[in-house]
């Protein structure tokens, strides 16, 4: 089945596969904080287990500091893409369009 030919990876780079879930993981933070913040429209409003506003205000900014921090920290291990990949991609895309285009 083999001739001897070394054949090609089907793996991604490590690198260019990190980038790929860092993006992934920030457009995933948005979503993550919306539903973090709702979740105490589903505690209990009344009976022993209520929770009081003091608490909510705390898990409120919790989530806010957290996400904050997160958000940061995302930020800072997403590399932008060299100039010219960038145009390169822009391009495929078909959002390069010139001004000679009109």
């Amino acid at each position: 089945m083999t001739d001897g030919t070394p054949s090609a990876s089907v793996f991604l780079d490590r690198g260019s596969y990190r980038q790929r879930r860092f993006r992934d993981l920030a457009r995933v933070v948005p979503v993550l904080g919306a539903v973090l913040i709702v979740m105490p429209l589903l505690w209990p409003r009344s009976g022993p287990e209520a929770a009081t506003t003091g608490q909510a205000l705390t898990y409120l900014f919790s989530i806010w500091l957290g996400l904050i921090c997160l958000a940061f920290w995302v930020s800072r291990r997403v590399v932008e893409a060299p100039p010219d990949q960038a145009a390169a991609v822009a391009t495929a895309a078909g959002s390069g369009g010139d001004a000679d285009d009109r």
